[in-house]
């Protein structure tokens, strides 16, 4: 382990301070764009193979998007599969991809598949032999697992993590915004219903004793997206890799066609960086590029959940020198709660919008998608649906859906004051007050409800198929019979919650090989160039096969990345 002087000396850039004084030598092995997971699973590929690694952070705190998420890693056939024995194969594997992805463009070739799957196991050996410990979801099923391949267990996370082993980096973490809390991604589906079912309770109590317990032995553990970014953070420091917050990449070196550093800004100046292994860009996705999102999109970003300093700049720079791009009018969206005030955040919905006694419904009180599917594919229906029937969605809950689970977005008391009063949140004593109050057909409404309560009764969802698939199960109340997904909207107060096609990030970028390489438009390699996560165009192309279908490919393509640098 580096010790505290290190430590110390390290940290001391964090803020972006006079590095030129303390590092008069600017030329490094290899220099990274980012501090999300794809941005550390590159540094420590290349660290760990005796390189010299700089990342670069554009703004004043680490972490990106990855810190703000669930944790949750998709790696099929991963080595916590194989130990536990839970039947999962490359062929299996690959047989998925094919049938959830297919062929989406060039980011999805069979090439870069391949690559994915056959590359888990090397970065799951080389965090966990740096001190990462991993812990499998073994009950959350693939998005699609009635498919070819389909399989239940193949997410990962990282374990809850005390962030007193990072010393003042915690000061700096965009994990802040996460749960405070050592909370794992397979806690939620029972703490959802956690004062409705008995493993709901079961699993709320083990949650409490796990914080108690931390706190009792003086630690400060944490979990999801900020354990996840903070264990890698914690290996990245012990292998000697430099992390400056405040340096955004502001242009790329190039000489004789070769990427050999970047120009990055430092206390106000710029400064020329070399890189003698390359340049891996893994700065995140354009979320908030309000310019390219309408350009591309057709939306303006607001209602996006992932991180702030996601403007697109890393891809920007790469396309200045030629660069591909693919996917780029595509992100990873899903139902979200727009933002009540105009410095909020948008809430991304995933068990809400799933559990039993709610839908989701259009201007003309019409359902138009199986409410508990995959976020992306409600989120892909939502877009679709708003191009021929124009007007706001809304979630439709009866009172026993506010009584009985865990609503995320209405836990902090003051959001929902402030939902409320901005008219994204309305409760009514009945379905026609309702209806009026949020400019919806009433007896469109109306004649939803009495078919959907239909449904219920009968356990059968004859219009989308809510609850069919063990996906949509698996945030169900095993409770309600005969269909853990269906709950009739009968008793009031009912409360209608606005519902927009939100994202976690954008997924297009730069169009990359089986190597993370950057590549031209004419398929060609920009030596020197490489790229991961959501700077890149997704081998996971228009869909989701599971969760933690973002983060897994940027582990994997990461460490891709920095294996093949290292390898000169």
């Amino acid at each position: 382990m580096l010790d505290s002087q290190n430590r110390t000396r390290l940290s001391g850039f964090a803020d972006g301070g006079d590095a030129m004084t303390e590092h008069e030598d600017q030329t490094y092995d290899l220099i990274v764009a980012g501090t999300g997971v794809a941005a550390f699973a590159a540094a420590l590929a290349a660290a760990d193979a005796g390189l010299r690694v700089l990342m670069l952070e554009s703004t004043d705190r680490w972490g990106g998007s990855s810190a703000m998420s669930g944790d949750g890693l998709w790696l099929p056939n991963n080595p916590l599969m194989q130990r536990a024995g839970a039947g999962d194969s490359r062929e299996d594997a690959l047989a998925y991809l094919e049938a959830t992805v297919g062929d989406a463009g060039p980011a999805t070739s069979h090439a870069r598949k391949e690559a994915f799957v056959d590359n888990v196991a090397g970065f799951v050996a080389l965090a966990e032999r740096h001190g990462v410990t991993f812990v499998r979801a073994p009950d959350y099923p693939d998005y699609y697992p009635e498919l070819p391949g389909g399989k239940i267990g193949r997410a990962i996370e990282v374990a809850p993590f005390d962030v007193h082993r990072i010393d003042g980096w915690w000061d700096t973490a965009r994990g802040q915004d996460g749960v405070p809390a050592p909370v794992k991604t397979d806690d939620f589906w029972l703490l959802s219903r956690a004062w409705s079912t008995p493993g709901g309770l079961v699993r709320g109590a083990q949650v409490v004793g796990r914080t108690l317990g931390t706190l009792l032995r003086r630690r400060r553990s944490v979990g999801m997206g900020a354990a996840v970014t903070a264990a890698l953070l914690d290996v990245a420091l012990r292998l000697g890799v430099e992390v400056r917050l405040s340096s955004p990449v502001e242009d790329l070196l190039v000489a004789d066609g070769r990427v050999t550093g970047v120009r990055t800004s430092q206390a106000g100046a710029s400064v020329d960086v070399r890189a003698t292994r390359g340049v891996v860009l893994a700065g995140g996705g354009f979320d908030h590029n309000a310019e390219w999102r309408e350009r591309y999109q057709g939306v303006d970003g607001s209602d996006s959940s992932g991180s702030r300093g996601n403007l697109g700049t890393a891809i920007e720079v790469a396309m200045r020198i030629g660069a591909a791009v693919d996917l780029m009018d595509d992100a990873w969206w899903g139902g979200s709660i727009p933002p009540a005030t105009k410095d909020g955040s948008a809430a991304f919905l995933v068990s809400e919008r799933s559990m039993p006694y709610s839908i989701i419904v259009d201007a003309a009180g019409a359902r138009f998608a199986n409410e508990s599917e995959s976020y992306v594919d409600l989120g892909h229906h939502m877009r679709e649906h708003a191009e021929t029937v124009p007007g706001q969605s809304w979630m439709i809950t009866d009172v026993r859906h506010a009584r009985r689970y865990l609503r995320s977005y209405a836990l902090d008391p003051r959001a929902v004051k402030a939902m409320t009063e901005a008219g994204i949140m309305v409760k009514e004593p009945t379905l026609p007050a309702l209806a009026s109050r949020i400019g919806v057909d009433a007896a469109g409404l109306q004649a939803t409800v009495g078919r959907f309560n239909g449904f219920c009764r009968s356990g059968v969802d004859q219009d989308f198929g809510r609850g069919n698939s063990a996906y949509d199960r698996y945030y169900g109340d095993p409770l309600v019979r005969p269909n853990p997904n269906l709950g009739p909207i009968e008793k009031g107060p009912f409360t209608a919650v606005k519902i927009v096609p939100g994202d976690l990030g954008t997924k297009g970028g730069l169009l990359s090989d089986e190597h993370a390489r950057v590549l031209r438009e004419d398929g060609s390699v920009i030596e020197g160039l490489y790229t991961a996560g959501n700077n890149s165009a997704s081998v996971m192309g228009r869909t989701y096969p599971g969760p933690g279908s973002t983060l897994g490919p940027a582990a994997v393509f990461g460490y891709l990345a920095g294996r093949h640098a290292a390898a000169g």
